[in-house]
């Protein structure tokens, strides 16, 4: 009777030691922000951009998504578990001169979630795309804290403008109707954000006055049961 396969860690598992490991570099990190895993920012202006992707191994799908994240940021940085016995990609040789060409690190995570740098992002980086920056920076700023564990991806993102539209929902069920300038201190977006109306938790009651529907309670008691 064969044994059963060991049980392999997902992604998200990897997120909190490579966090601490760049926050220890002076870093801002917060995870799943426009689709990367992790996004980095150090302090000053213009801040250094840092994508982190994250695998449970290193394999040619992780080095596709750091090629197509390289052009929104400045470092590309590719993690994944050690394999135990040290026979994985992060071993080959050929896979590291690829990552180095490409100019991408490599950080291996183990056992005891320990962070060792394989290589570092010396090589030059491809030709830029700022718009594609621009907008990672502005969605990693606007979001309050670190609400979403970089690596997931079967749960719904807690991006900036989805804690905006809680923080306005929050403040109409606790107020009644109200007027996009009354909910200024939740978002400075609140008149984009009702009128809008992505999830469905707003209804216009008459020119200028909103309430929150029976959705958005619904939606408030979801979050409020996951603390969020």
């Amino acid at each position: 009777m064969k044994a059963p396969p060991l049980a392999v860690a997902p992604e998200t598992s990897l997120y909190a030691p490579v966090k601490r490991f760049l926050e220890r570099l002076g870093f801002e990190v917060k995870g799943e922000v426009g689709g990367c895993d992790l996004l980095a920012l150090s302090a000053g202006e213009p801040p250094v951009v840092v994508i982190c992707e994250l695998k449970r191994a290193f394999n040619l799908e992780l080095v596709l998504q750091g090629v197509d994240r390289a052009t929104a940021c400045d470092e590309v940085w590719l993690a994944a578990r050690l394999s135990p016995r040290g026979k994985g990609r992060e071993s080959d040789a050929r896979f590291r001169g690829l990552c180095r060409r490409l100019g991408f690190g490599l950080l291996g995570v183990d056992a005891a979630d320990r962070v060792h740098v394989l290589l570092g992002p010396d090589a030059p980086m491809p030709r830029r795309d700022p718009r594609r920056r621009s907008r990672l920076v502005a969605e990693h700023r606007r979001r309050r804290g670190d609400p979403a564990v970089g690596g997931g991806s079967r749960v719904p993102v807690m991006t900036a403008y989805r804690q905006e539209a809680i923080a306005c929902a929050r403040m109409l069920q606790a107020a009644g109707q109200l007027a996009p300038r009354d909910l200024a201190a939740a978002s400075p977006r609140a008149a984009a954000i009702l009128q809008r109306n992505v999830y469905g938790w707003f209804v216009r009651i008459e020119r200028g006055r909103y309430e929150i529907t029976a959705a958005g309670v619904a939606a408030l008691a979801r979050y409020d049961d996951a603390g969020g």
